[in-house]
């Protein structure tokens, strides 16, 4: 196999890993390295998330294990607050702090990323994705990878079903 240029190189390094290793590592590669599994052209970037630096034993951090086992359900800041016995102002600051992000959107991040998982391993319709998700409707979640990714669940799934 032969590629002329850094892009085409990589794009034949994935498609050795994908004949090698399976398509599941071969897109996990890709978003470490922040390339598309298989380019079409124009397209957002798909990188998975970082769960940012925290202890185990930090309440932050055991809000956080809560919250992602629970993003089905409807959370708000107050009950997540509540939940680490922390005022809704000291909550806010010390979870921005812990993880660049308000735990608003950081939970928006991990639903998304759920359904990402979904997009590429399952063939479940895009409502009970999104009902799953905790994104309520099939129109919010594609509003939702309209805004962040700058393409549709279907074609997201067309681009990195393992399917």
């Amino acid at each position: 196999m032969t590629s002329a240029g850094t892009a085409a190189a990589l794009d034949c390094c994935l498609h050795l890993v994908r004949q090698d290793y399976g398509t599941q590592v071969a897109t996990r590669v890709a978003r470490r390295l922040v390339v598309s599994p298989h380019r079409s052209g124009s397209q957002a970037q798909y990188i998975e998330r970082p769960m940012g630096n925290t202890e185990a034993s930090n309440p932050i951090e055991e809000v956080m294990v809560w919250m992602r086992a629970h993003l089905d359900n409807a959370l708000n800041i107050d009950q997540l607050a509540k939940r680490a016995n922390y005022s809704r102002r000291n909550f806010t600051r010390e979870f921005r702090a812990a993880t660049g992000a308000s735990p608003l959107q950081w939970l928006l991040s991990q639903r998304l990323a759920l359904a990402q998982e979904l997009l590429e391993t399952t063939e479940l319709p895009t409502l009970h994705i999104a009902q799953r998700c905790g994104l309520g409707t099939g129109a919010s979640l594609r509003q939702h990878f309209q805004r962040i990714f700058n393409t549709t669940p279907r074609n997201y799934r067309r681009e990195f079903s393992q399917m």
